[in-house]
């Protein structure tokens, strides 16, 4: 999460431009689950708004419509980044979407869901990579790109993650959602969702396969392991290095 403070059910501190996407006089509360970046809903005069810090660029962001549009192809329901009044997806480094409500998925729905993300990577193969990102198996030593900074882990750590990574050379890649645990996938009354895209990337698809509970071999466990101490090592670094000490272990 950012330096902004939310305290109780209100917000504190710095707020999203509103005024950029026309939506002055909304009732902005908290919504839980941003870990690294502030969520806020905005309500009122019949709108419905969610509002995010956001670390990415104006390409990466843009790169996120065809990646959508693959989603919503593959019958997975996708909110869309809301261009400013004067044409932007970033404005003072926040990105404003449309609220969906639902229901967090369960084990249960996972079964079904995943056929339905099959069909999202599958539609989703020709797309180049984010600007800015890297897939795993590409990462080098000094790799700085999305949320990966090896040169700034330590040496034997990110070694361990490329050892991890090497499996995946040569695999078949696709832009994936990047992120899918159990919050950001929603049930409603439309079909499944997929929200929060902020770390999708083209990559192997079993990143989001294995968060299904889809691909649950040791390639691929180790590999979503290493991910994700070396993209949580500088903005979640407690877990980062609670989850550091399997990947070395192992």
């Amino acid at each position: 999460m950012t330096g902004d403070r939310a305290t109780g059910d209100r917000v504190t501190g710095d707020l999203p431009p509103l005024a950029a996407w026309g939506a002055e006089g909304l009732a902005l509360t908290p919504l839980p689950g941003g870990h690294r970046n502030l969520v806020l809903r905005g309500q009122g005069g019949g709108r419905d708004l969610v509002f995010k810090t956001t670390r990415r660029d104006e390409a990466a962001l843009r790169w996120l419509g065809p990646v959508q549009d693959a989603a919503r192809a593959a019958g997975l329901r996708a909110p869309g980044l809301i261009a400013s009044a004067a044409g932007h997806l970033r404005v003072e480094g926040w990105t404003c979407e449309p609220w969906l409500p639902g229901v967090p998925a369960e084990a249960a729905d996972l079964a079904r869901i995943a056929p339905l993300v099959d069909r999202f990577h599958r539609n989703a193969r020709p797309l180049p990579q984010r600007p800015g990102f890297v897939a795993a198996a590409e990462a080098g030593p000094r790799t700085a790109a999305g949320d990966l900074d090896l040169p700034a882990m330590p040496g034997d750590l990110a070694a361990a993650c490329l050892r991890a990574w090497a499996p995946l050379a040569g695999q078949p890649m696709t832009a994936l959602h990047g992120d899918l645990g159990p919050g950001n996938i929603l049930m409603t009354v439309d079909g499944p969702a997929l929200i929060d895209w902020d770390e999708a990337r083209r990559d192997a698809p079993l990143f989001d396969l294995a968060a299904l509970m889809q691909a649950d071999d040791a390639v691929a466990a180790r590999a979503c392991l290493a991910w994700e101490v070396a993209v949580c090592w500088h903005v979640e670094p407690a877990r980062a290095r609670r989850l550091a000490r399997g990947l070395r272990a192992g």
